[in-house]
């Protein structure tokens, strides 16, 4: 059976056209929804793709949160549904409870918009698993709040229990331990601030290497 990925719509998103084309080469069907509907169709797993929903107002991805489809989500990702936030969805998971600390204004107040080195530092995730642990992968990046930030304890107990997913080998925002990309307990639900649905085929992007993500949650489905 084919797995279905769910990729919401929120007023202000602009890369969901993105994401539903690197479902499809992952060979998931790309199945639409919308912001204002709770329905999520009996969907796989579901991305909450990045833009700039609701213009950023009072802080980046805080009135998504509050979104009929994101309290679905919640829901559904503690049972056990796997969601992927991308930058802008990595914000709205944050704010939603889903995924801890907090992504900030860039160190410098510099808006960041290049291709980007992570090194994968989990491959137990429900959006890793073929990727290899200490591989570098090479995807575009583009934000002004990407900065992650957390209280010391939380930091400590994501490096302990290895839920960093991802770090920038050059890190372009000061986030903290150079954490890119972070993971829920379960390793279903993962965040991360650069874009590999941008990075899935080798006419458009640096690489391919954004494919792996969703080709891993179509074999996690499986």
């Amino acid at each position: 059976m084919t797995a279905r990925i769910g990729v919401i719509t929120f007023p202000g998103t602009l890369d969901d056209v993105d994401a539903a084309r690197a479902a499809r080469l992952a060979g998931a069907e790309p199945v639409a929804l919308w912001h204002a509907d709770a329905d999520l169709r009996g969907v796989d797993a579901v991305v909450v793709p990045g833009g700039f929903s609701y213009g950023d107002y009072l802080r980046s991805g805080a009135i998504s949160a509050l979104a009929p489809v994101m309290r679905s989500v919640v829901d559904a990702a503690r049972g056990g549904l796997p969601v992927l936030g991308i930058c802008n969805g990595f914000q709205i998971l944050t704010e939603a409870g889903l995924l801890p600390g907090a992504l900030t204004r860039n160190e410098g107040l510099h808006f960041v918009c290049r291709d980007i080195e992570l090194t994968v530092e989990n491959t137990g995730t429900a959006w890793t698993g073929r990727l290899d642990a200490g591989s570098r992968i090479l995807i575009p990046s583009k934000h002004g709040e990407g900065r992650f930030q957390a209280q010391p304890a939380v930091i400590e107990e994501l490096e302990a229990e290895g839920r960093v997913v991802f770090r920038y080998v050059d890190n372009p925002n000061g986030s903290v331990n150079d954490i890119a990309g972070v993971c829920s307990a379960d390793g279903r639900v993962v965040g991360l601030m650069p874009h590999p649905e941008h990075a899935v085929e080798a006419l458009t992007g640096p690489s391919v290497d954004g494919l792996q993500l969703f080709l891993s949650a179509v074999s996690a489905i499986a």
